[in-house]
Order: C-alpha cells, then sequence, then structure tokens
C-alpha cells in the first residue's frame, strides 16, 4: 500500500482514501446528519448535535486517517476505530429518536446507511487483513 496506488480484490485501483467506496459512502452519510440535526433545539447545539455530527465525521476521519498511515496494519486499527464511532452514532441517533428530538421515519434511513457502511467496514477489514498475512509471509 505504500507510496501510490493499490488495489483492492477485485482490481479496482485506489490511490486515495476518497476512492474507497465505504469512504463516499460515510461522506453521504455525514452530510445526511448535518441535515437531521439542523432543526434540533438550540440547547442542543453543544449536545446532541454535536456529538451525531462529530461521531459521523469520525468515520470518515478514520478511514482518511488510516489510509493515510501508509501501512495495512495502521489501516486495519483505524478503521476499527472507525467502527467503533459507528456505533458512537448509532447509538446517539437512537437516542435523538427516543428522546423526540428526531422523528423515527427521518432516522430509520440513516440507521440503515450505518448498516450497510459496518459491513462495508467490515469487508474492507476482512480483505486488508487477508493482504497484511500476504505481507507478512511475503516477507
Amino acid at each position: 500500500m505504500a507510496n501510490g496506488e493499490w488495489r483492492m480484490e477485485g482490481g479496482k485501483p485506489i490511490s486515495s482514501y476518497r476512492d474507497l467506496d465505504v469512504w463516499q459512502e460515510v461522506m453521504t452519510m455525514a452530510e445526511a446528519c448535518y441535515m437531521l440535526t439542523k432543526p434540533f433545539p438550540r440547547e442542543e447545539a453543544f449536545g446532541m448535535t454535536s456529538q451525531i455530527r462529530r461521531s459521523a465525521a469520525s468515520v470518515a476521519a478514520n478511514i482518511a486517517e488510516g489510509h493515510g498511515r501508509e501501512s495495512t496494519t495502521s489501516f486495519i486499527n483505524f478503521l476499527r476505530i472507525g467502527q467503533g464511532s459507528l456505533k458512537e452514532l448509532e447509538t446517539h441517533l437512537i437516542l435523538a429518536s427516543r428522546v423526540g428530538l428526531a422523528a423515527q421515519e427521518t432516522v430509520a434511513p440513516i440507521l440503515a446507511r450505518c448498516e450497510a457502511v459496518g459491513r462495508q467496514l467490515r469487508g474492507l477489514i476482512r480483505s486488508l487483513q487477508r493482504r497484511a498475512a500476504y505481507e507478512k509471509d511475503a516477507r
């Protein structure tokens, strides 16, 4: 992975974290979270609004930071941190719905997107684990 382009299983070239489907999906999800929290009450600016936005942005940021480390093992670790941020986001979304800050029908599509992103992250981690094992065996 170091210094330049690499390929995922299936042959799609990856020269930047922005080429990753999961990063693109997470960015779309984060945008949806920002739109969801716009109408939240002003007194939630430093509470639920901030928590939802920060955890959504954190998923994307961890994918980018991990890719930037140029080490497969480091990338896997950052993807796992991103998974944790994703679960944090899901929890905040569920709570926002339960306390009446957002309607369940508004939160449900974002939660569905969270599930899809979780599957993508797990798939990417498995793929990178195989890559790391291959790199280790090749040494």
